[in-house]
């Protein structure tokens, strides 16, 4: 029997369902392609002696991760709410991301003392190796990016297809390194692109780090100001005060809102309250808003 203090939203997560149906397969399948790959190009990259194909690779495996958390939350957003976790389990991408993230910044700090190490000890690079796997790398990412851009209705797949665009910028990399040593044997140029690589992780790192702090702290999510959101509430003839206002994430990309209203007519709250909800979604894009009415003399 369903639970009737549980009923509106467990109705949340059948829509979610839904919706997050049609992008398991398509997820699924660009995890799979990118983890397969980020484990050729490791290989590949202690065979070549590169370490701009290491930091490919470390790249792909942050792809793949980002992958893989999506693939999650669509999975996490089917599971029913229930009386333990009341909003659902969606914070476990949350913080499976903050972890994911701060191991990944562990391993980018490891490359680049690595490739700074190799500007002092030099090693020889294998030009050829590197070319062919980053090629491959190049055109495994095309892959990737067109399996994602064909769902445009999950916010997940949307993000993921960021970060696989962002990894297309590692393979050239390290396809320009591969070119310049074959061709130049100038092997300093391995080092300079790994760096520039590592920046890429950084910087996903500390967006994918802010992002899950965020939602694991209660924070505002960003796009939204807590004042706006509160004037526009009084900005409706019957509310003349809102007070106990608070919007946060119960999970990633689901945003939720509650808030007392000081109100002059009771009487009129029932439809009144629709319009609210309503105005919220259109305008904030906040999923569920629970309002409490107070009458004031």
């Amino acid at each position: 029997m369903t639970n009737p203090l549980l009923a509106h939203h467990r109705h949340d997560a059948v829509s979610d369902h839904a919706a997050a149906k049609q992008s398991l397969k398509t997820l699924g399948w660009a995890v799979s392609i990118t983890a397969a790959f980020a484990a050729v190009e490791f290989f590949g990259a202690l065979w070549s002696g590169s370490v701009a194909l290491m930091a490919d690779a470390f790249h792909m495996v942050t792809d793949s991760s980002a992958l893989f958390l999506a693939l999650a939350a669509q999975w996490l957003a089917s599971r029913p709410p229930t009386l333990r976790q009341s909003y659902g389990n969606g914070r476990i991408e949350a913080l499976a991301a903050f972890i994911n993230a701060l191991a990944m910044a562990a391993l980018a700090s490891w490359l680049s003392f690595k490739a700074i190490d190799r500007f002092w000890h030099p090693r020889a690079v294998t030009g050829d190796i590197v070319v062919l796997i980053g090629s491959l790398g190049l055109l495994v990412n095309i892959l990737v990016a067109w399996l994602l851009s064909r769902d445009q209705k999950s916010l997940n797949t949307k993000a993921a297809l960021l970060h696989v665009l962002g990894d297309l910028l590692g393979s050239v990399a390290a396809i320009l390194a591969g070119v310049v040593i074959l061709f130049t044997g100038w092997t300093p140029i391995d080092s300079i692109l790994s760096l520039l690589v590592c920046l890429l992780i950084f910087r996903a790192t500390f967006i994918l780090i802010k992002s899950a702090y965020g939602v694991l702290m209660d924070s505002v999510p960003q796009g939204i100001d807590l004042q706006l959101v509160g004037q526009a509430l009084e900005g409706y003839d019957t509310v003349s005060a809102v007070h106990n206002l608070h919007i946060w994430q119960s999970r990633p990309g689901y945003v939720v809102l509650t808030a007392h209203l000081e109100v002059t007519d009771l009487t009129q709250w029932s439809g009144l309250v629709g319009e609210l909800q309503a105005m919220l979604r259109d305008r904030f894009d906040i999923d569920h808003a629970t309002l409490q009415p107070e009458l004031i003399s």
